[in-house]
């Protein structure tokens, strides 16, 4: 019998792939089993930023940029600030994150950083091709996304799209204890639109134009949004932009744990990580991969029950609706940040409630169209 190259080839160092070797360099379950990392850029600058909640002290704390205890979620109508309780809403930037894991991982004899680009594993040979050469594993956990999530007919997919400007400011024009989840005041036409700001101090701050729409759109539009909102909600004139980013993020009911086989785990995005209705991930990953750590150390598949059936359907009627009514979404929203607590809301998108939790955050964001989609989904 042919002995593999490595006993795991992760596919991708991003956050899944990274997230997940760390979670294997720190079990002695894994000691002495050679793992490869094989992703093709250098992860050496700030692709993007992740944010997430969660209580009291985090193991990503020392390398947190910055974090809020209170928010705000704004309509042209109202106000609302949403204090988060015994939650914190924290930010990391991904090149503190990509330094971290390196650092971390680059002392381990078992762990080994590969360049390269994989084009197609085979399940049969467990060999992954890549650009460079050829790879054989026992196991193979790959992050990258494709695209069989688009062509479904059964589940819905709404794409999470934005750009954001680092600015600095001449003069004070943020709060820096307090972030803004959402600001209806700047949209775009018919869509479910807003603009998103982490304050790091009363003169610089991260601000994002966000859409959740069936469609894309080009980038103009972004650079134009965040300029009007910039100049006619928080009437700055003078501002300099130090950084940008942007991104899209596939929201979908879409079952990517069948897209996983006896030598193959889809991970991150691929395996269905990003949370469907909020497009929130990093939590969601670290979860996922203790699942992933428990089932092997159990002898089952490393993939075996990591997606709720349940909470999935919940996703998939809320993106329905949004892909039939996409003007509809800022009274959803509205109506979500009003009649719910925030710490409610939270414990609802990590799908940590009960059903009849979940039955009065659904019954809260009413509207007809929730009915239909209910039964379509349903």
């Amino acid at each position: 019998m042919i002995v593999p190259d490595y006993y795991y080839v992760i596919v991708g160092g991003g956050l899944a792939g990274l997230q997940l070797a760390l979670s294997i360099n720190e079990d002695i379950f894994f000691k002495g089993k050679k793992i490869a990392i094989i992703e093709p850029s250098l992860k050496d600058h700030n692709d993007k930023t992740w944010c997430f909640w969660e209580k009291g002290e985090g193991k990503w704390d020392e390398i947190t940029t910055k974090s809020w205890k209170k928010g705000k979620f704004i309509t042209k109508q109202q106000e609302n600030l949403l204090d988060l309780g015994d939650y914190s809403y924290k930010m990391l930037r991904a090149i503190d994150f990509y330094e971290y894991a390196k650092q971390k991982l680059e002392k381990s004899t078992d762990i080994f950083f590969i360049q390269d680009k994989i084009q197609s594993i085979d399940p049969v040979t467990r060999t992954a091709i890549g650009a460079k050469k050829k790879y054989t594993a026992k196991h193979f956990f790959d992050s990258r996304p494709g695209k069989k999530y688009q062509d479904d007919p059964k589940n819905t997919v709404i794409y999470q799209h934005f750009k954001g400007w680092r600015i600095k400011t001449s003069a004070p024009a943020f709060d820096p204890e307090v972030f803004t989840m959402m600001d209806y005041r700047i949209k775009y036409k018919n869509t479910t639109s807003f603009t998103y700001i982490l304050p790091f101090s009363e003169t610089e701050a991260l601000l994002e134009f966000t859409f959740f729409t069936p469609f894309m759109t080009e980038e103009a539009v972004y650079d134009e949004k965040l300029k009007e909102y910039l100049e006619q909600i928080l009437k700055i004139k003078d501002w300099e932009v130090l950084e940008t980013e942007k991104g899209m993020i596939p929201m979908t009911d879409f079952n990517f744990e069948k897209n996983s086989s006896k030598h193959i785990t889809m991970i991150g995005t691929a395996g269905g990580w990003v949370k469907a209705s909020s497009g929130y991930s990093f939590k969601n990953t670290e979860k996922k991969v203790a699942a992933i750590i428990e089932n092997i150390k159990m002898g089952k598949p490393p993939g075996q029950g990591l997606s709720s059936i349940r909470f999935r359907k919940y996703d998939g009627i809320f993106l329905d609706v949004l892909a039939r009514h996409n003007e509809l979404g800022e009274k959803i929203f509205e109506k979500l940040y009003t009649r719910n607590k925030v710490q409610e809301i939270f414990r609802f998108l990590d799908e940590e409630t009960k059903p009849s939790e979940e039955l009065k955050i659904m019954l809260s964001l009413y509207h007809p169209q929730f009915l239909k989609s209910f039964f379509r989904k349903i």
